[in-house]
């Protein structure tokens, strides 16, 4: 089960800049048996070993880096359960009733990130958030229209703002845009490390750094090997490896996308009212929002193509880009950078991410594709492969399995 080994972000994100305590790593000097062998420890390695570990499963998690160290630090985490495929048209592409469904288990899982990690008490300032979603060159406000229309129709309480009310309340001047309610920020690395440190609570362990090479599907187990020559024998495996898509997966459908962001100086004085998530109707779409000191976080100019060096070599002007759009839509912001980077991230055609058992792979998961909603998706992954874990199986596993 060879992964493709990426350079998955570059730059200084914003959360590295801030203390984070440590889990316990543990070094693979034997061979070792386990229920279940996850291959990735970063936020969807997390999330499931906490779910997995929960539900009484003994759990060992290996990466080849430092746990929550690849694309989960680069994470901008707007938490939202608006996938990037609009509603309406993602009726058009899947269906009405399998748009709905997943529309709703995206809430679903906003939710259930939410009150699993004020259960499991995880300091990573997690706050709620209301959406803007604003008219751009895909939507204008007849699209919007439509798609409000959509989303009340699916049981989403939205809000319509016209222009008027958009500048009086938010003071930002765009002809339209949607209010959702019920969204959440934090701190991505604080949310992986705390979900980590619950599943080790329970008596998982952490093995990095550690590269699985290899799989074999047997009648009643799964035989792992690492680069090393260790053996991980284990009655599942699941790979959790985000954009480094193991070899034996199928990908079609997916491809890598990179995208920059940046974080500002602090200015409180100078945010917009009500710290609301706010993203774009265009292709490619700006995003952004608050934290806790006062800084805006900003992010997009997404392109096509996974070659790092090209990626790494656009950011200076990519980073001019979106803060000329962040001072065209908020003028009185300081609009400087002090924390940019890059990074790559899996996108599928329809927005939504695959999920399930690995075809022809028996005892095998995979998840992958996450688009502009990765660690929403990543609560889905841990939902649905529990279930089909312990046979309890899950009510949308055929919406994300693999086709």
């Amino acid at each position: 089960m060879i992964t493709q080994h990426r350079d998955l972000r570059s730059g200084r994100p914003v959360w590295l800049g801030r203390p984070a305590s440590r889990v316990k790593i543990d070094l693979l000097s034997d061979d070792i048996e386990t229920d279940i062998a996850i291959v990735g420890a970063g936020i969807s390695g997390a999330l499931m070993a906490e779910s997995l570990s929960e539900a009484g499963f003994r759990v060992s998690i290996f990466d080849r880096r430092e746990p929550v160290t690849g694309s989960t630090p680069a994470s901008t985490a707007l938490l939202q359960f608006e996938i990037d495929t609009p509603l309406h048209q993602l009726a058009r592409q899947i269906g009405l009733k399998d748009a709905e469904r997943a529309w709703r288990r995206s809430k679903l899982a906003v939710d259930a990130l939410r009150e699993r990690t004020r259960e499991l008490k995880i300091a990573c300032e997690m706050r709620n958030r209301n959406s803007l979603y604003l008219a751009g060159d895909l939507l204008d406000e007849k699209g919007l229209q439509k798609e409000f229309l959509a989303r009340r129709r699916a049981g989403f309480e939205t809000k319509f703002l016209d222009q008027d009310e958009l500048k009086t309340r938010f003071r930002i001047d765009r002809e339209a845009a949607l209010m959702s309610f019920g969204n959440i920020e934090a701190n991505p690395r604080k949310l992986a490390l705390g979900y980590l440190r619950a599943a080790i609570e329970r008596d998982a362990k952490i093995y990095s750094p550690v590269d699985v090479i290899s799989i074999e599907p047997r009648s009643r187990d799964v035989l792992a090997t690492t680069r090393e020559g260790r053996k991980i024998r284990c009655k599942y495996l699941v790979s959790a490896t985000g954009y480094e898509i193991p070899k034996q997966v199928p990908q079609e459908g997916h491809e890598i996308i990179s995208t920059w962001a940046l974080a500002t100086p602090p200015q409180k004085e100078w945010l917009w009212p009500e710290g609301c998530l706010i993203w774009e109707a265009s292709d490619p779409y700006l995003y952004m929002r608050t934290t806790g000191d006062g800084r805006i976080i900003a992010g997009g100019e997404d392109e096509e193509f996974e070659d790092e060096g090209e990626r790494d070599a656009k950011l200076p002007a990519k980073t001019r880009a979106i803060l000329e759009k962040l001072k065209k839509l908020f003028p009185k912001v300081t609009a400087e950078a002090d924390y940019a980077w890059t990074g790559s991230f899996g996108s599928g055609s329809t927005g939504l991410p695959t999920i399930g058992s690995i075809p022809g792979m028996d005892r095998c998961y995979a998840v992958l594709g996450y688009g502009g909603n990765g660690i929403t998706f990543s609560m889905v992954a841990a939902q649905l492969i529990r279930g089909l874990i312990n046979g309890t199986g899950d009510p949308d596993e055929d919406l994300f399995a693999f086709k």
